[in-house]
């Protein structure tokens, strides 16, 4: 897997785990304020931004790369968070390694397949057939970054680095992936397996998230050690939308493990 690494090696480590169909650039506008307190890595999952497809696309089997690439590079007691899909493979890790997790925070994690909301037109035409196979090869810079911003409740700027890592992903590593996703929480909720960790857990949410209900955020309140936090006005991508508030929940929770006062953006 494609890796970068930040801020100094001797710091705690927070591993930062991008969604479906990103890359660990998306975590770009948090990683200065995380950098200075934190060891981050960010990874590029199989397929995705600059990693070379996989054979498998099963969560758990991403989440086995993931640990593979802490036992090479000897961390351990890492804190783990996952945006959207990313949060799925969080919680495959600490479900398979739990040795190798302190804390889970899921940023747009949807709970289960049920609180799925319609998606915004130009998604559906991108990612669907018959249209999508089509069109997938031959996006522009600005249809890429047209669909962020669907997900997005507010206006955002796309680096161009982020835009050419979502070029590489293929359309059919993607629709694996997302089918992939979709069995995986079919399987089990997301807090229903998380009810069975003992770690701390921070659920961050936008209100106005286009891809998922935001008020399914309190499915995760049945997990015990877990924590919702809503941030008004925002909506699929917070680190992008939002990154002040989004970084200054991250530290707080990953510095401790444990509850911290409420961020109001």
């Amino acid at each position: 897997m494609h890796v970068v690494h930040d801020g100094p090696r001797q710091a705690p480590p927070l591993l930062l785990i991008h969604g479906s169909g990103a890359s660990g650039g998306f975590w770009g506008p948090v990683v200065p304020a995380l950098a200075r307190h934190h060891h981050v890595v960010r990874v590029d999952l199989p397929g995705c931004g600059q990693s070379p497809p996989a054979a498998s696309y099963d969560v758990p089997a991403q989440a086995g790369q993931v640990a593979a690439l802490f036992d090479g590079l000897g961390l351990r007691s890492v804190a783990v968070a996952g945006h959207s899909s990313g949060g799925y493979v969080a919680t495959a890790l600490a479900e398979h390694r739990p040795d190798l997790v302190r804390s889970l925070t899921l940023i747009s994690s949807g709970p289960s397949l049920d609180a799925l909301l319609p998606q915004p037109l130009l998604l559906r035409v991108l990612l669907a057939p018959p249209l999508g196979p089509l069109l997938w090869p031959r996006r522009s810079d600005a249809t890429i970054r047209r669909g962020i911003g669907a997900a997005c409740a507010r206006p955002v700027e796309v680096p161009d680095d982020v835009v050419a890592d979502i070029r590489r992903i293929t359309y059919p590593a993607l629709r694996t992936v997302l089918r992939r996703n979709a069995a995986y929480i079919t399987e089990r909720s997301v807090p229903e397996r998380l009810a069975a960790i003992d770690l701390p857990v921070l659920v961050v949410f936008g209100t106005a998230d286009p891809r998922w209900e935001p008020s399914s955020a309190h499915q995760y309140d049945a997990v015990p050690n877990a924590r919702v936090e809503l941030l008004p006005g925002v909506g699929h991508v917070p680190m992008i939308e939002e990154p002040e508030a989004t970084g200054t929940l991250l530290l707080g929770f990953a510095a401790t493990g444990v509850d911290t006062p409420p961020v109001t953006p």
